[in-house]
């Protein structure tokens, strides 16, 4: 079923109408769809490189409205959420967040969860709906979104301008692990400034 969603999503960057179908897939990844946007973001940008800042900021846009939708769906709708939390095998994470929640240590996890979540390659959805769930701050919720989704999104489709084709393989092959790293980085670096801080 995945490959099938994949071949027809990688499809849809070639259609005419591509920048309307990235919107679509960019918003229902964010709440339950489980291609991301970057297999259509690296080919429309390779083909239009001139285009690839209006590529990155419907991505980015339309990824972060999706993330609100999904926040809403976890806040308005338990049963659903957790049958879209399952289905991903997030369960049992849920329910230890939710019992974490209560300790200001279990909030700085959370904030720095939810920026992986929406940098590395887990599942985006599934944040998003458990912030909804444990009814997380909104606004910190929107602002965390839209700068993990637009990072993430900006080096896809900048890098994807800067080396062409070659990148197609390289992020398909190596994609997960360097932001994985990327994104763990910035995390380790953010908590060492607030614990200084604080």
């Amino acid at each position: 079923m995945f490959k099938e969603l994949y071949e027809k999503s990688l499809k849809l960057a070639a259609h005419k109408s591509s920048k309307f179908f990235l919107a679509i897939i960019s918003f229902v990844e964010s709440s339950f769809f489980p291609i991301p946007p970057d297999i259509m973001i690296v080919p429309m940008v390779i083909a239009k490189k001139n285009d690839y800042l209006k590529i990155f900021l419907i991505a980015t846009i339309f990824s972060v409205l999706g993330g609100l939708f999904g926040y809403l769906i976890g806040s308005t709708f338990l049963e659903l959420s957790m049958t879209l939390i399952e289905f991903y095998g997030y369960e049992e994470k849920v329910l230890d967040l939710q019992n974490k929640m209560s300790s200001k240590s279990g909030i700085v996890f959370w904030l720095g969860t939810l920026f992986l979540a929406g940098f590395t390659p887990l599942p985006f959805k599934v944040f998003t709906i458990t912030s909804g769930i444990i009814s997380f701050n909104i606004i910190i919720f929107f602002f965390i979104c839209l700068i993990s989704r637009g990072l993430r999104f900006f080096i896809v489709a900048f890098l994807s301008a800067k080396f062409g084709k070659a990148f197609g393989p390289f992020i398909e092959k190596n994609g997960a692990m360097w932001f994985s790293i990327i994104g763990v980085a910035l995390v380790v670096i953010a908590m060492i400034i607030y614990f200084i801080i604080n």
